[in-house]
């Protein structure tokens, strides 16, 4: 064989090596999502919790929702307690993982109680297993109805930059 030739099947392994380590590490963090989801709408307390790191933080939907783990742990609970906590399906996500495979980013469109969300966020390899260290969860607005939910959100925000103006 020549050396081009032993040279493009290295490279055309390299390749599919590469190609299989990003799936790899892609479905991991799928199922890690999925599974995420999965215990908060059986209400598997310690199963979702499990899935975040122990400094996670995850941002709600209202303005004061900023929670660090172990808050949120704590509203949580009750929810949990009564046998279902809230329900989210992912219709869409993309998920992006750096080269080190230790640290991965991702956006998904959910399926929810309230309609349509977005999620966002960051996981990280604790201990060969990939967390979630920050969660961001939005109702997604069509465009052409923002100004209406402005309006019905004016007051509210009015007072609470006020608030935090203090």
């Amino acid at each position: 064989m020549s050396k081009r030739v032993l040279f493009f099947i290295y490279i055309l392994i390299s390749a599919i090596k590469v190609t299989a380590q990003e799936d790899t590490a892609t479905l991991q963090i799928k199922n890690v999502l999925d599974n995420w989801h999965k215990a908060a709408a059986t209400a598997n307390f310690e199963a979702y919790f499990d899935k975040m790191t122990d400094d996670s933080v995850f941002i709600g939907t209202d303005a004061t929702e900023n929670w660090q783990n172990k808050a949120f742990k704590t509203f949580s609970k009750p929810y949990f307690d009564q046998g279902k906590a809230w329900s989210f399906k992912a219709v869409e996500r993309n998920i992006y993982v750096n080269k080190a495979e230790d640290f991965a980013w991702f956006d998904e469109l959910l399926d929810t109680e309230m309609k349509l969300c977005r999620g966002s966020g960051v996981l990280k390899k604790v201990n060969g297993n990939w967390k979630i260290a920050h969660y961001v969860l939005s109702i997604a607005i069509p465009n052409e109805k923002v100004s209406e939910v402005v309006q019905l959100k004016k007051e509210t925000d009015s007072l609470l930059t006020i608030k935090l103006a203090k």
